[in-house]
Protein backbone atom coordinates (compact mmCIF):
# COMPACT_ATOMS: atom_id res chain seq x y z
CA UNK A 1 0.00 0.00 0.00
CA UNK A 2 1.39 3.62 -0.57
CA UNK A 3 2.51 5.42 2.27
CA UNK A 4 2.22 8.87 2.58
CA UNK A 5 4.67 11.02 4.83
CA UNK A 6 2.59 14.59 6.27
CA UNK A 7 4.14 17.08 8.39
CA UNK A 8 1.93 18.95 10.39
CA UNK A 9 2.51 22.63 11.82
CA UNK A 10 0.72 25.26 13.88
CA UNK A 11 0.94 27.41 16.41
CA UNK A 12 0.41 27.30 19.99
CA UNK A 13 -3.58 26.41 20.28
CA UNK A 14 -4.04 26.48 16.86
CA UNK A 15 -5.79 22.80 17.62
CA UNK A 16 -3.16 20.99 15.52
CA UNK A 17 -2.51 17.53 17.78
CA UNK A 18 -6.77 17.79 18.09
CA UNK A 19 -6.85 17.57 14.45
CA UNK A 20 -4.76 14.92 14.33
CA UNK A 21 -6.55 13.01 17.09
CA UNK A 22 -9.78 13.98 15.45
CA UNK A 23 -8.79 12.04 12.16
CA UNK A 24 -7.46 9.17 14.08
CA UNK A 25 -10.52 8.76 15.77
CA UNK A 26 -12.83 9.19 13.05
CA UNK A 27 -11.39 7.13 10.47
CA UNK A 28 -11.71 4.57 13.73
CA UNK A 29 -7.63 4.08 14.34
CA UNK A 30 -7.37 4.39 17.53
CA UNK A 31 -7.31 1.30 20.24
CA UNK A 32 -10.09 0.38 22.71
CA UNK A 33 -7.66 1.34 25.59
CA UNK A 34 -6.58 4.65 23.96
CA UNK A 35 -10.07 5.97 23.04
CA UNK A 36 -10.85 4.76 26.87
CA UNK A 37 -7.83 6.73 28.51
CA UNK A 38 -9.10 10.06 26.35
CA UNK A 39 -12.93 9.72 27.68
CA UNK A 40 -11.49 8.99 31.31
CA UNK A 41 -9.41 11.74 31.37
CA UNK A 42 -11.37 14.60 29.45
CA UNK A 43 -13.93 13.52 32.24
CA UNK A 44 -12.05 14.16 34.80
CA UNK A 45 -10.65 17.49 33.47
CA UNK A 46 -14.43 18.36 33.72
CA UNK A 47 -14.33 19.16 29.34
CA UNK A 48 -18.13 17.89 27.87
CA UNK A 49 -16.11 16.62 24.91
CA UNK A 50 -13.27 14.60 23.61
CA UNK A 51 -10.13 15.98 24.10
CA UNK A 52 -8.41 14.64 20.83
CA UNK A 53 -4.92 16.28 21.96
CA UNK A 54 -4.11 13.18 24.43
CA UNK A 55 -4.02 10.67 21.39
CA UNK A 56 -1.02 12.36 20.16
CA UNK A 57 0.67 14.55 23.42
CA UNK A 58 2.83 12.33 24.70
CA UNK A 59 5.47 13.67 26.98
CA UNK A 60 4.12 14.84 30.19
CA UNK A 61 4.97 18.40 30.00
CA UNK A 62 3.39 18.44 26.49
CA UNK A 63 0.29 16.90 28.51
CA UNK A 64 0.49 19.49 31.29
CA UNK A 65 0.98 22.59 28.93
CA UNK A 66 -1.14 21.55 26.36
CA UNK A 67 1.87 22.15 23.60
CA UNK A 68 3.59 19.82 20.98
CA UNK A 69 7.59 20.29 21.73
CA UNK A 70 8.64 16.89 20.04
CA UNK A 71 7.96 15.10 16.87
CA UNK A 72 5.66 12.45 17.08
CA UNK A 73 5.42 10.27 14.93
CA UNK A 74 1.51 8.75 13.91
CA UNK A 75 0.49 5.87 11.97
CA UNK A 76 -2.50 5.05 10.44
CA UNK A 77 -4.13 3.15 7.38
CA UNK A 78 -7.66 3.79 5.47
CA UNK A 79 -8.80 1.97 2.23
CA UNK A 80 -6.38 3.77 -0.62
CA UNK A 81 -3.28 4.36 2.03
CA UNK A 82 -1.17 4.18 4.76
CA UNK A 83 -0.14 7.51 6.52
CA UNK A 84 2.50 8.27 8.78
CA UNK A 85 1.77 12.13 10.04
CA UNK A 86 4.80 13.96 11.88
CA UNK A 87 3.15 16.07 14.37
CA UNK A 88 6.07 18.83 15.22
CA UNK A 89 6.09 21.64 17.26
CA UNK A 90 5.33 25.47 16.02
CA UNK A 91 6.93 27.47 18.55
CA UNK A 92 9.97 29.47 17.19
CA UNK A 93 11.96 27.15 20.03
CA UNK A 94 11.40 24.15 18.56
CA UNK A 95 12.29 25.31 14.33
CA UNK A 96 15.09 22.61 14.39
CA UNK A 97 12.21 20.12 15.20
CA UNK A 98 9.93 21.87 12.80
CA UNK A 99 12.67 21.05 10.21
CA UNK A 100 13.53 17.51 11.02
CA UNK A 101 9.77 16.55 11.20
CA UNK A 102 9.11 18.19 7.41
CA UNK A 103 12.26 17.33 5.98
CA UNK A 104 11.20 13.51 4.73
CA UNK A 105 7.37 14.30 4.25
CA UNK A 106 5.31 14.72 0.95
CA UNK A 107 2.78 16.25 2.08
CA UNK A 108 2.60 19.37 4.66
CA UNK A 109 -0.84 20.60 6.96
CA UNK A 110 -0.15 24.49 7.90
CA UNK A 111 -2.83 25.23 10.74
CA UNK A 112 -4.06 28.80 10.89
CA UNK A 113 -6.73 29.54 13.54
CA UNK A 114 -9.49 31.27 12.04
CA UNK A 115 -9.96 33.69 15.17
CA UNK A 116 -6.49 34.82 15.01
CA UNK A 117 -5.49 34.41 11.10
CA UNK A 118 -2.17 34.91 9.61
CA UNK A 119 0.33 35.69 11.96
CA UNK A 120 4.11 35.73 12.10
CA UNK A 121 4.31 31.95 13.20
CA UNK A 122 2.46 30.97 9.42
CA UNK A 123 5.12 32.89 8.05
CA UNK A 124 7.84 30.82 9.76
CA UNK A 125 6.07 27.46 8.82
CA UNK A 126 5.28 28.53 5.62
CA UNK A 127 8.87 29.55 4.48
CA UNK A 128 10.23 25.69 6.19
CA UNK A 129 7.73 24.33 3.44
CA UNK A 130 9.11 26.17 0.90
CA UNK A 131 12.97 25.45 2.08
CA UNK A 132 12.14 21.75 2.27
CA UNK A 133 10.50 21.75 -0.93
CA UNK A 134 7.33 20.34 -0.05
CA UNK A 135 4.95 19.76 -3.27
CA UNK A 136 1.52 19.64 -1.63
CA UNK A 137 0.62 22.12 1.62
CA UNK A 138 -2.86 22.27 2.42
CA UNK A 139 -3.42 25.39 4.83
CA UNK A 140 -5.75 24.21 6.96
CA UNK A 141 -8.06 27.11 8.37
CA UNK A 142 -9.67 25.68 11.41
CA UNK A 143 -11.84 26.36 14.66
CA UNK A 144 -14.55 27.67 12.10
CA UNK A 145 -17.20 26.70 14.74
CA UNK A 146 -15.82 29.77 17.11
CA UNK A 147 -16.02 32.14 13.97
CA UNK A 148 -19.94 30.96 12.97
CA UNK A 149 -18.23 29.06 10.48
CA UNK A 150 -17.93 32.29 8.35
CA UNK A 151 -17.36 32.28 5.11
CA UNK A 152 -15.88 36.19 5.33
CA UNK A 153 -13.34 34.97 7.90
CA UNK A 154 -12.21 31.98 5.78
CA UNK A 155 -11.70 34.56 2.79
CA UNK A 156 -9.82 37.01 4.25
CA UNK A 157 -6.86 34.66 5.75
CA UNK A 158 -6.66 32.49 1.94
CA UNK A 159 -6.16 36.31 0.69
CA UNK A 160 -3.65 36.91 3.40
CA UNK A 161 -1.85 33.39 2.82
CA UNK A 162 -2.28 34.45 -0.40
CA UNK A 163 0.30 37.79 0.13
CA UNK A 164 2.56 35.52 1.87
CA UNK A 165 2.77 32.73 -1.02
CA UNK A 166 3.96 35.28 -3.53
CA UNK A 167 7.36 35.53 -1.56
CA UNK A 168 8.35 32.33 -2.01
CA UNK A 169 10.88 31.14 -4.45
CA UNK A 170 9.66 27.45 -4.71
CA UNK A 171 6.91 27.64 -7.63
CA UNK A 172 6.11 24.12 -7.97
CA UNK A 173 3.92 23.81 -4.87
CA UNK A 174 0.28 23.16 -4.66
CA UNK A 175 -1.78 25.28 -2.18
CA UNK A 176 -4.60 24.56 -1.00
CA UNK A 177 -7.47 25.62 1.70
CA UNK A 178 -9.80 24.17 3.74
CA UNK A 179 -12.00 25.38 5.95
CA UNK A 180 -12.68 23.03 9.22
CA UNK A 181 -13.52 22.34 12.80
CA UNK A 182 -10.87 19.91 14.87
CA UNK A 183 -13.17 19.49 17.64
CA UNK A 184 -16.36 18.99 16.32
CA UNK A 185 -15.29 16.69 13.29
CA UNK A 186 -15.94 19.79 10.39
CA UNK A 187 -14.31 18.91 7.34
CA UNK A 188 -11.26 16.62 8.88
CA UNK A 189 -13.09 13.44 7.11
CA UNK A 190 -16.15 14.08 6.25
CA UNK A 191 -17.37 17.00 4.56
CA UNK A 192 -19.28 19.42 6.86
CA UNK A 193 -23.20 20.52 6.76
CA UNK A 194 -22.00 23.62 8.88
CA UNK A 195 -20.45 25.47 5.32
CA UNK A 196 -22.18 24.90 2.47
CA UNK A 197 -20.67 27.90 0.71
CA UNK A 198 -17.48 25.48 0.94
CA UNK A 199 -17.70 23.07 -2.30
CA UNK A 200 -14.56 21.54 -1.73
CA UNK A 201 -13.01 18.19 -0.45
CA UNK A 202 -12.42 17.25 3.44
CA UNK A 203 -8.74 17.17 4.34
CA UNK A 204 -8.75 13.49 4.42
CA UNK A 205 -10.15 13.44 0.94
CA UNK A 206 -7.65 15.32 -0.23
CA UNK A 207 -5.28 13.47 1.43
CA UNK A 208 -6.44 10.30 -0.11
CA UNK A 209 -6.90 11.91 -3.69
CA UNK A 210 -2.44 12.51 -3.96
CA UNK A 211 -0.95 11.16 -6.40
CA UNK A 212 2.31 10.10 -5.69
CA UNK A 213 3.57 11.00 -8.99
CA UNK A 214 2.85 14.84 -8.22
CA UNK A 215 4.41 14.85 -4.51
CA UNK A 216 7.49 13.47 -5.17
CA UNK A 217 10.03 15.91 -6.76
CA UNK A 218 10.99 14.59 -10.28
CA UNK A 219 14.37 14.69 -10.84
CA UNK A 220 17.49 12.66 -12.18
CA UNK A 221 18.54 8.58 -10.96
CA UNK A 222 20.88 8.48 -8.54
CA UNK A 223 21.67 5.40 -7.14
CA UNK A 224 23.73 5.24 -4.06
CA UNK A 225 25.22 1.79 -3.66
CA UNK A 226 24.52 0.29 0.24
CA UNK A 227 25.90 -2.69 0.03
CA UNK A 228 27.66 -5.21 -2.22
CA UNK A 229 25.89 -8.66 -2.46
CA UNK A 230 28.01 -11.62 -2.55
CA UNK A 231 25.99 -14.92 -1.66
CA UNK A 232 29.52 -17.31 -2.97
CA UNK A 233 26.48 -20.25 -3.04
CA UNK A 234 26.89 -22.79 -5.45
CA UNK A 235 23.82 -21.80 -7.32
CA UNK A 236 25.27 -17.96 -7.25
CA UNK A 237 28.63 -18.20 -6.94
CA UNK A 238 29.64 -15.57 -9.36
CA UNK A 239 26.88 -13.16 -8.66
CA UNK A 240 27.86 -9.48 -7.71
CA UNK A 241 25.04 -7.17 -7.02
CA UNK A 242 24.91 -3.93 -5.81
CA UNK A 243 21.87 -2.84 -3.72
CA UNK A 244 20.29 0.45 -2.84
CA UNK A 245 17.48 2.91 -3.42
CA UNK A 246 17.00 4.73 -6.77
CA UNK A 247 15.93 8.16 -6.18
CA UNK A 248 14.72 10.80 -8.37
CA UNK A 249 13.94 9.15 -11.51
CA UNK A 250 14.16 5.34 -12.93
CA UNK A 251 16.98 3.09 -13.91
CA UNK A 252 16.22 0.61 -16.46
CA UNK A 253 18.02 -2.59 -18.03
CA UNK A 254 20.68 -1.56 -20.98
CA UNK A 255 21.16 1.68 -19.60
CA UNK A 256 24.84 3.03 -19.87
CA UNK A 257 25.71 4.27 -16.68
CA UNK A 258 28.72 5.49 -14.80
CA UNK A 259 30.00 4.19 -10.98
CA UNK A 260 31.16 7.31 -9.21
CA UNK A 261 33.54 8.52 -8.17
CA UNK A 262 35.88 6.16 -10.25
CA UNK A 263 33.62 7.03 -13.53
CA UNK A 264 33.98 3.91 -14.50
CA UNK A 265 31.44 2.52 -17.14
CA UNK A 266 29.34 0.05 -17.56
CA UNK A 267 25.88 -1.09 -18.40
CA UNK A 268 22.69 -2.75 -16.15
CA UNK A 269 22.57 -6.21 -16.99
CA UNK A 270 19.82 -7.04 -14.20
CA UNK A 271 17.52 -5.47 -12.01
CA UNK A 272 16.21 -7.61 -9.33
CA UNK A 273 13.71 -7.63 -5.92
CA UNK A 274 14.40 -10.51 -3.78
CA UNK A 275 13.83 -13.27 -6.40
CA UNK A 276 12.14 -11.22 -9.39
CA UNK A 277 13.41 -9.36 -12.05
CA UNK A 278 12.16 -6.39 -13.36
CA UNK A 279 12.80 -3.96 -16.79
CA UNK A 280 12.62 -1.17 -14.68
CA UNK A 281 13.49 0.17 -11.24
CA UNK A 282 11.16 3.16 -10.17
CA UNK A 283 11.58 5.75 -8.39
CA UNK A 284 12.22 5.15 -4.85
CA UNK A 285 11.98 1.44 -5.19
CA UNK A 286 14.73 -0.66 -3.25
CA UNK A 287 16.32 -3.00 -5.86
CA UNK A 288 19.57 -5.10 -6.20
CA UNK A 289 21.52 -3.90 -9.80
CA UNK A 290 24.19 -6.08 -11.54
CA UNK A 291 26.52 -4.70 -14.01
CA UNK A 292 27.50 -6.48 -17.46
CA UNK A 293 31.00 -6.67 -16.48
CA UNK A 294 32.88 -6.76 -13.15
CA UNK A 295 33.88 -3.71 -11.58
CA UNK A 296 35.30 -1.96 -8.54
CA UNK A 297 31.94 -1.00 -6.90
CA UNK A 298 32.20 0.01 -3.12
CA UNK A 299 29.74 0.81 -0.66
CA UNK A 300 28.99 4.79 -1.08
CA UNK A 301 29.75 4.57 -4.72
CA UNK A 302 27.09 6.16 -6.61
CA UNK A 303 25.42 4.65 -10.13
CA UNK A 304 24.33 6.90 -12.32
CA UNK A 305 23.52 7.53 -16.09
CA UNK A 306 26.49 8.13 -18.10
CA UNK A 307 25.12 11.45 -19.73
CA UNK A 308 23.58 13.08 -16.26
CA UNK A 309 26.54 13.37 -13.88
CA UNK A 310 25.83 15.48 -10.57
CA UNK A 311 28.60 18.35 -9.20
CA UNK A 312 31.51 16.29 -8.28
CA UNK A 313 33.44 18.99 -6.06
CA UNK A 314 35.29 19.61 -2.86
CA UNK A 315 33.03 22.60 -1.62
CA UNK A 316 29.60 23.75 -1.60
CA UNK A 317 27.37 26.72 -0.60
CA UNK A 318 24.40 25.23 1.31
CA UNK A 319 21.32 26.50 3.62
CA UNK A 320 21.42 25.10 7.11
CA UNK A 321 19.12 24.78 9.82
CA UNK A 322 21.81 24.76 13.01
CA UNK A 323 20.24 22.34 16.04
CA UNK A 324 22.82 22.37 18.62
CA UNK A 325 23.13 25.02 21.85
CA UNK A 326 27.59 25.24 20.53
CA UNK A 327 27.20 27.50 18.29
CA UNK A 328 28.78 26.94 14.84
CA UNK A 329 31.28 29.61 13.60
CA UNK A 330 33.52 29.95 10.91
CA UNK A 331 36.80 27.19 10.65
CA UNK A 332 34.77 24.87 12.88
CA UNK A 333 35.02 20.82 11.83
CA UNK A 334 32.52 18.60 11.20
CA UNK A 335 31.73 15.33 10.02
CA UNK A 336 29.40 15.82 6.82
CA UNK A 337 27.29 12.72 6.25
CA UNK A 338 25.96 13.08 2.30
CA UNK A 339 23.96 9.75 2.08
CA UNK A 340 26.24 7.09 2.99
CA UNK A 341 29.30 8.88 2.42
CA UNK A 342 30.83 10.98 5.48
CA UNK A 343 33.64 13.59 4.76
CA UNK A 344 35.15 15.77 7.02
CA UNK A 345 33.91 19.53 6.89
CA UNK A 346 35.52 22.88 7.86
CA UNK A 347 33.16 25.62 7.81
CA UNK A 348 34.67 28.19 4.94
CA UNK A 349 32.05 31.49 5.58
CA UNK A 350 28.61 32.34 6.90
CA UNK A 351 27.69 33.96 3.87
CA UNK A 352 24.16 35.59 5.91
CA UNK A 353 21.44 34.24 8.31
CA UNK A 354 17.78 33.97 6.92
CA UNK A 355 15.34 35.16 8.89
CA UNK A 356 12.76 32.27 8.55
CA UNK A 357 9.56 34.99 8.58
CA UNK A 358 10.46 36.25 5.12
CA UNK A 359 12.32 39.89 6.96
CA UNK A 360 15.06 39.28 5.04
CA UNK A 361 18.66 37.91 5.31
CA UNK A 362 21.31 39.17 8.08
CA UNK A 363 24.98 39.69 6.72
CA UNK A 364 28.06 40.18 9.10
CA UNK A 365 27.13 37.00 11.16
CA UNK A 366 30.00 35.62 13.21
CA UNK A 367 27.90 32.26 14.58
CA UNK A 368 24.85 30.28 14.66
CA UNK A 369 22.98 29.64 17.32
CA UNK A 370 20.18 26.41 18.01
CA UNK A 371 17.64 26.87 15.01
CA UNK A 372 19.23 28.99 12.98
CA UNK A 373 19.20 28.86 9.41
CA UNK A 374 21.61 30.47 7.01
CA UNK A 375 23.65 30.22 4.17
CA UNK A 376 27.50 28.85 4.77
CA UNK A 377 30.07 27.63 2.47
CA UNK A 378 32.23 24.57 3.42
CA UNK A 379 34.52 22.87 2.01
CA UNK A 380 35.92 18.63 2.47
CA UNK A 381 38.81 16.55 2.54
CA UNK A 382 38.10 14.43 -0.44
CA UNK A 383 35.10 14.70 -3.56
CA UNK A 384 31.28 14.56 -3.34
CA UNK A 385 28.99 13.91 -5.79
CA UNK A 386 25.55 16.00 -5.27
CA UNK A 387 22.69 17.78 -6.88
CA UNK A 388 21.24 21.38 -5.39
CA UNK A 389 18.44 20.23 -3.67
CA UNK A 390 15.96 22.22 -5.32
CA UNK A 391 16.22 19.45 -8.10
CA UNK A 392 17.22 16.39 -6.21
CA UNK A 393 16.05 16.09 -2.27
CA UNK A 394 17.89 13.07 -1.53
CA UNK A 395 20.95 13.81 -3.03
CA UNK A 396 21.19 17.55 -1.97
CA UNK A 397 20.67 17.08 1.42
CA UNK A 398 22.75 16.19 4.34
CA UNK A 399 23.29 16.06 8.11
CA UNK A 400 26.41 17.53 9.91
CA UNK A 401 28.03 15.85 13.22
CA UNK A 402 29.94 17.08 15.48
CA UNK A 403 33.34 15.45 15.79
CA UNK A 404 33.33 14.98 19.92
CA UNK A 405 29.90 14.18 20.88
CA UNK A 406 29.36 12.57 17.88
CA UNK A 407 25.26 14.15 17.96
CA UNK A 408 23.81 15.33 14.90
CA UNK A 409 24.00 18.99 14.99
CA UNK A 410 22.41 20.56 11.59
CA UNK A 411 20.56 19.66 8.57
CA UNK A 412 21.75 21.27 5.44
CA UNK A 413 20.17 21.69 2.20
CA UNK A 414 22.92 22.14 -0.86
CA UNK A 415 22.65 25.41 -3.10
Amino acid sequence: MEVLKIATAGSVDDGKSTLIGRILYDTKSLTTDKLAAIEKTSKQKGYDYLDFSLATDGLVAEREQGITIDVAHIYFSTGKKSYIIADTPGHVEYTRNMVTGASTSQASIILIDARKGVIEQTNRHFFINNLLRIKDVVVTINKMDLVDYSEEVYNKIKADFSELMSKRDYQDQKITFIPVSALKGDNVVNRSKNMPWYKGESLLEHLEGLDKKDIYNVGTPRFPVQYVIRPKTEEFHDFRGYAGKVYGGELSVGDNILVLPSKTRSKIKDIYFYNEKYQTASRRSSVTITLENDINVSRGDMIVLENDLPTIDKQFTANICWMDSTPLEAGSKYVLQHGVNKVLARVETINHKIHPDYSGIEKNVKGLGVNDIASVTFKFNKPLFFDQFKNHRTNGSFILIDTQSNNTVGAGFIQ
